[in-house]
């Protein structure tokens, strides 16, 4: 029996009319897609949300309407709350926990939060048990025994690992359950010998609770240029469609994450036609998408 692939897809708040449009062309055309790959979960946050991290949060779709649409297409909403210097007075915060409440049971499918501070993962273990909990690639793992330690955690039922480690996990002998945790992040264009990774997200941890701070200066040679998807593909960590196939699903991994929240909603469309759509229908599926009159995808 062939195995399925499980991507976990940008934006949820942030790309919110994209997916408005892509998800029903997803499930009335499935043959557009390839077969052997699914949508494991849509993940994001709001803006000015103090518990968010990763990337500075822009979303602005009403929360009941995101929820209502991943309940109209059975999708996993994970909750990106990867904030890495919280304190016990930022656990009370009435805006973050009233997304749980909502989110939590919602449906048939269960949802997830996506989390690096402990303070805050045993804080919504107790109060929020109905969710998957995820480890957070922004706890910047790179030994992997470390890596490894992190998916023997119980609390969580994914761990998305330092995208430095891609190509290094499925040669380490890992077991059954330790490979059904993990989450590879696959098109990652931060420069592959970044020494700076964790100051960068602190920096966008500190802007989430308010702080006045500069803006983080990267120390890649390429910064200037932004996030450019042929760029990224050159990455010594890039996943690319026919190694999902040939390498990770053979090997009994499971489950890709696409970055791209903080990145334009054309972008992210070319990552849903290069990693789920069958090349002769990318074409078909891109005029679908821009040729809605509704969506504004730059």
């Amino acid at each position: 029996m062939e195995q399925k692939a499980y991507y976990h897809l940008p934006g949820l708040f942030e790309f919110y009319d994209l997916y408005k449009v892509f998800l029903p062309l997803f499930r009335e055309h499935r043959e557009y897609f390839y077969d052997w790959c699914e949508i494991g979960s849509i993940y994001g946050a709001p803006c000015d949300c103090i518990w968010g991290g990763g990337r500075v949060g822009f979303g602005d779709a009403e929360a009941e309407e995101v929820l209502a649409l991943m309940k109209e297409h059975a999708v996993s909403a994970r909750l990106t709350f990867s904030n890495s210097l919280l304190r016990e007075e930022h656990l009370a915060d009435r805006k973050c926990n009233a997304l749980c409440a909502m989110f939590e049971n919602s449906g048939d499918v269960r949802n997830g939060i996506i989390v690096t501070s402990d303070l805050l993962l045993e804080y919504l273990r107790k109060k929020y048990p109905g969710f998957d909990f995820v480890s957070s690639t922004t706890k910047v793992l790179t030994d992997v025994r470390d890596c490894v330690e992190e998916l023997d955690r119980e609390e969580f039922t994914y761990v998305v690992p330092d995208f430095r480690l891609n190509k290094v996990l499925p040669e380490c002998g890992l077991t059954d359950a330790q490979k059904a945790k993990v989450e590879f992040l696959c098109n990652e264009c931060c420069w592959f010998d970044c020494y700076d990774r964790k100051n960068c997200y602190e920096n966008v941890s500190r802007k989430s609770l308010g702080e006045d701070v500069a803006d983080h200066v990267c120390v890649s040679p390429d910064a200037a240029k932004g996030y450019r998807f042929s760029d990224a593909m050159k990455n010594p960590g890039f996943i690319g469609i026919r190694e999902i196939q040939e390498t990770y699903l053979p090997k009994g991994f499971r489950h890709f994450k696409i970055e791209g929240r903080g990145l334009g909603s054309a972008i992210v469309l070319e990552f849903l036609l290069y990693y789920m759509t069958k090349p002769e229908y990318q074409l078909k599926v891109r005029e679908e998408i821009y040729l809605d009159s509704m969506l504004d995808l730059f």
